[in-house]
């Protein structure tokens, strides 16, 4: 009998219509997209094809098909399926963190100079997917549209910074913040470990550090306020579990950047050890945020020596190249009244508590150096006056800091940015006004995030490399929760994360707009919670 082609067509139009269809628009926007019209279909426990060297990725992706499947796919060398594959010669147009996406009617591929690039591949592949895909899919397979997507990033260093010395939030909750990241392609996780409220890293060498150094017994609710919240604060990690961290965030090319911090900042640890003190009086960790009168006596040698064995135990956990030291807002006044301080800096020919910071900044660079890590710190690290506290006498600063540090700007006036560059440094560019995530939406609107340059405007373009990213900052003083603590970071990174990997002329508000509606679905789809109001 003869078949009606009609018909025949009118079924398969029926069938594609029915199929669960996906064309999602990519955040962060990537370099090049194109779309066809044809569609792939991926089916439940399609099998994947990986090269040597990606089975971290294949298994990644495999695990993500299973949770909407409900069917493991099989990870193998040949055959047919999603093929993930490393091409070193593709280095020259992709970099190490850029890919290509092709996806046609007869098969979906990832291609990256490294397992990297394939990574973020993977995560644009996961946006092509229905928003729920994760919980639990009811169908069997998945339509996608024929794409090509061509991409990399336009920084190197693309970062989020959660402070747990502030409020400590948990190992699950890292773990939790580390996935949105990947899947934002943010490659790198500012970890505020300590500070003047909370030691939060185990030392062995120094117990006390977390055993009374991670307690406090009461916490300020407001700013300027009396109010308490009645009840001890307390947690650290120990070094197993940081282990752990550290080895989730590798498995998704995140690098983990600890922030410990000197020689301000420092109470909860002179809490625990008060020798290490300026004022020889700081015996209990404080309980109210803002500027705190004690800082390390740095013109102390064994002072030194305790902050250097710190350091020698965070070397030993964590593999990425850089350790941040902090050295912001150090309160200089118990140093200008101790006599032994005052000793050492003539000793030195150090003529301002300014100095003897710089000094000190450098002993510990020279030594980061010396174990091949990198020394990173907020940009009074340099010796400018940012917060204009000083009087025009005090200006001069004789020290120079050690060529090899990298500057975290954070605030002062964007020259400040144009001065370290010039000098030689390398700077990543959290300008305070456009980076930081505890300020209320009001005061930091998503647009103004999203419009965000790490780039100074007027910076001469031969200055641009020095440049080497951007971060975003959660500071938890005013966060007590975890509800609290994404609703401020909540979508605000998104936005953070197109700052970072987009190219300036491939950014569009109006665009990430839109497809930010459709990314708040993921976040609900995975619990997190998220600022509801949305500025025009």
């Amino acid at each position: 009998m003869k078949k009606d082609l009609s018909l025949i067509t009118m079924s398969i139009a029926a069938l594609v219509l029915t199929m669960p269809f996906c064309r999602a628009q990519i955040i962060p926007h990537p370099q090049s997209i194109e779309y066809g019209s044809d569609l792939f279909e991926i089916k439940s426990g399609i099998e994947i094809i990986a090269d040597l060297g990606l089975h971290h990725e294949a298994a990644y992706l495999a695990e993500f098909l299973e949770k909407g499947f409900g069917e493991k796919s099989n990870i193998s060398k040949i055959g047919n399926g999603i093929i993930l594959s490393m091409e070193e010669g593709l280095y020259e147009l992709y970099g190490k963190e850029g890919y290509q996406l092709i996806i046609n009617d007869q098969s979906l591929s990832i291609m990256a100079a490294t397992s990297t690039g394939v990574f973020y591949g993977i995560q644009s592949l996961k946006q092509l997917f229905p928003t729920d895909f994760e919980c639990g899919y009811a169908d069997k397979f998945v339509a996608i549209s024929s794409v090509e997507i061509i991409d990399k990033p336009r920084f190197s260093w693309r970062a989020f910074m959660l402070d747990e010395s502030r409020h400590f939030m948990g190992i699950e909750q890292v773990k939790k913040m580390l996935d949105q990241m990947a899947a934002l392609k943010m490659n790198t996780f500012h970890w505020h470990l300590t500070d003047d409220q909370g030691w939060r890293i185990e030392i062995k060498k120094y117990p006390k550090l977390t055993s009374k150094g991670s307690v406090r017994n009461d916490t300020q609710v407001e700013r300027n306020s009396e109010k308490r919240f009645g009840k001890p604060h307390e947690g650290f990690y120990t070094q197993v579990e940081i282990k752990e961290i550290i080895t989730y965030a590798k498995d998704r090319h995140i690098t983990i950047v600890p922030e410990i911090e000197m020689p301000g900042h420092a109470m909860a640890a002179i809490a625990a050890y008060p020798w290490l003190g300026s004022l020889g009086t700081t015996t209990q960790v404080p309980e109210t945020f803002g500027k705190m009168p004690d800082s390390f006596n740095v013109a102390d040698a064994k002072v030194v020596s305790f902050l250097l064995d710190v350091l020698d135990e965070v070397i030993a956990l964590f593999p990425g190249q850089t350790i941040h030291i902090g050295g912001d807002e150090v309160n200089y006044q118990p140093w200008e009244n101790d006599e032994t301080v005052k000793e050492f800096m003539a000793k030195q020919n150090l003529n301002s508590p300014v100095d003897l910071q710089i000094y000190f900044t450098n002993q510990v660079s020279n030594y980061l150096e010396s174990a091949g890590k990198r020394m990173m710190g907020w940009n009074e690290i340099m010796g400018d006056d940012i917060h204009e506290e000083r009087e025009a006498s005090d200006q001069a600063v004789e020290q120079k800091l050690a060529a090899s540090s990298i500057v975290h700007f954070w605030k002062g006036d964007l020259s400040l940015i144009q001065k370290a560059v010039m000098d030689g440094y390398q700077v990543v560019n959290s300008n305070h006004w456009d980076t930081y995530l505890d300020y209320t939406y009001e005061r930091l609107p998503i647009s103004k995030s999203y419009a965000f340059n790490p780039i100074p405007e007027g910076l001469e373009e031969k200055y641009h490399s020095k440049i080497l990213g951007t971060g975003t900052q959660i500071w938890t003083e005013y966060t007590p929760t975890i509800e609290t603590l994404e609703r401020q970071v909540f979508p605000r990174l998104i936005a953070y994360a197109e700052v970072g990997w987009t190219f300036l002329e491939n950014k569009d508000f109006e665009r990430f707009q839109k497809n930010l509606s459709k990314y708040k679905e993921r976040l609900q789809a995975n619990q997190i919670q998220f600022h509801e109001e949305m500025d025009q």
